[in-house]
């Protein structure tokens, strides 16, 4: 199936008043295991690159090249994203690569320089055909602007985005990236007033904190793409870490990897679903 861009995943979804699911690749197995889920669901999905993950693997083609054929492959549709970049050299290396979608963030400028910059880079993703992410308020779990406790304006949000001219919000309502619990308090009131004033998708960082109910609200409420990671991560590390406990004198890294990567597939069948919502009468 030929690669879509994020818009042609979550503009239907957004009409249908639906969620879509994004989730993290930091390695083959995360790829194969997150399309495998998805094609299981019958739903879309997000592969996310995120500019740790470049760090990690010391450059993004590699990870990209396999991510891009692992996504044309799959029979359902799916994006390819690269997620927080910082880096405007590393979003326009993505877009020569062929990623069908990027997160330019921005949000740790002043304002007017996030417009400026940000707006700068939507212009050069749209002459592409990349559809182009950016984030207003703070989103916890990182430093700087991601200190937790502030909130995304809706009257902010609305100028933002026409201004910038960019295609999907990431907003702070409660979130904070890297959580190992779900327990994550959501703004519900916050996420309407949002939806109501931002006519682009809204996205939903640090979703790996929050509860399968509250994520199936907070899509109710009007979030679109939901970013998932960390939980993921612990889904496939308690798999291998089950696997070589009963194993201890395993060597074989498929013996281990492949739990974690079936443990992953399952879970993001299941979410999926979740965030798809039920399905409809008739």
């Amino acid at each position: 199936m030929p690669l879509v861009t994020t818009g042609e995943i979550t503009g239907p979804a957004m009409a249908a008043g639906r969620g879509v699911g994004a989730f993290n690749v930091i390695q083959l197995e995360h790829a194969t295991a997150i399309t495998a889920g998805a094609e299981r669901a019958g739903l879309p999905v997000v592969l996310q690159i995120s500019e740790n993950a470049v760090l990690y693997h010391g450059a993004l083609e590699p990870v990209a090249a396999a991510t891009l054929a692992i996504a044309r492959a799959a029979s359902v549709p799916v994006a390819v994203h690269l997620d927080h970049a910082t880096d405007r050299m590393l979003v326009e290396q993505a877009v020569a690569l062929g990623l069908t979608s990027v997160m330019f963030d921005a949000s740790t400028l002043p304002y007017e320089e996030n417009v400026s910059v940000t707006a700068s880079v939507a212009e050069h993703c749209h002459r592409a055909g990349v559809w182009l992410e950016a984030e207003l308020g703070e989103v916890g779990g990182k430093d700087g602007v991601h200190a937790p406790g502030v909130r995304t304006d809706p009257a902010e949000a609305a100028a933002y985005v026409a201004a910038t001219g960019v295609d999907g919000l990431a907003v702070a309502v409660g979130t904070s990236h890297a959580m190992s619990t779900r327990t994550a308090t959501l703004d519900f009131e916050l996420i309407g007033r949002l939806r109501a004033d931002v006519k682009v998708p809204l996205v939903l960082h640090g979703s790996s904190g929050v509860s399968d109910e509250d994520l199936a609200r907070a899509v109710t409420h009007g979030m679109v793409k939901v970013n998932i990671a960390t939980h993921l991560n612990a889904c496939f590390t308690a798999a291998v870490r089950e696997t070589l406990t009963a194993q201890p004198r395993l060597t074989d890294p498929r013996k281990y990897l492949g739990p974690g990567r079936s443990a992953v597939a399952d879970e993001v069948a299941r979410l999926l679903r979740v965030l798809a919502g039920p399905p409809a009468a008739g």
